[in-house]
């Protein structure tokens, strides 16, 4: 990067960025990714010249979405770490990461399709969550409330496959809970 690009933004650049990311992960999360630019600039209050300056292309935008999610997701899924007794942490992380990565797979479909390399930009983020995730199944194991066998490979596949089925369910919070305490249940040794 060079130029204005390697300045950090000035105080009201850096708000209309924030309400664009805002406004952007709202409106893409209840309305989808098809929704234009000009609606995502009228819900942050701000022009499309304003966004553009921001985000040069929706893609841009959707990929700073998803990157600002998944920061999100690793930052509390870490926080709930902390504060959960260690034989509980895994479950309890697991629980937010997926409950919280829920429409993900859209915005990974509609970037894939423009071309983005999703994975090249989700690698720092994704990497502390695999991180965590990787101490707190060996704690468990350790504790004796994960199964012994499960590997992280395999707890990252349920973790995707929780994700599909929530998002399959839709917004029924009973359904979603009988699906996270069922697949939660299996984790636990027998």
């Amino acid at each position: 990067m060079t130029g204005t690009q390697d300045r950090p933004l000035r105080a009201d650049a850096a708000r209309n960025r924030a309400r664009l990311l805002d406004a952007a992960t709202e409106v893409f999360t209840t309305r989808g990714v098809g929704v234009p630019t000009e609606e995502i600039a009228r819900a942050a209050g701000v022009g499309v010249g304003t966004l553009f300056r921001h985000f040069p292309t929706k893609e841009a935008l959707l990929e700073a979405v998803m990157v600002r999610r998944l920061e999100t997701v690793a930052a509390g899924a870490a926080r709930v770490a902390a504060e959960s007794a260690p034989a509980d942490a895994l479950f309890a992380c697991f629980r937010l990461i997926a409950e919280q990565s829920v429409g993900k797979s859209a915005f990974a479909q509609a970037l894939t399709a423009a071309g983005v390399d999703v994975h090249t930009s989700l690698r720092a983020p994704s990497a502390a969550i695999r991180e965590l995730l990787a101490d707190l199944l060996r704690r468990a194991q350790l504790a004796g409330t994960a199964r012994p066998e499960l590997t992280l490979p395999e707890l990252l596949a349920l973790l995707v496959g929780t994700n599909a089925a929530l998002e399959q369910l839709g917004p029924d919070p009973a359904a979603r809970e009988h699906i996270l305490t069922v697949l939660l249940d299996g984790l636990r040794p027998h």
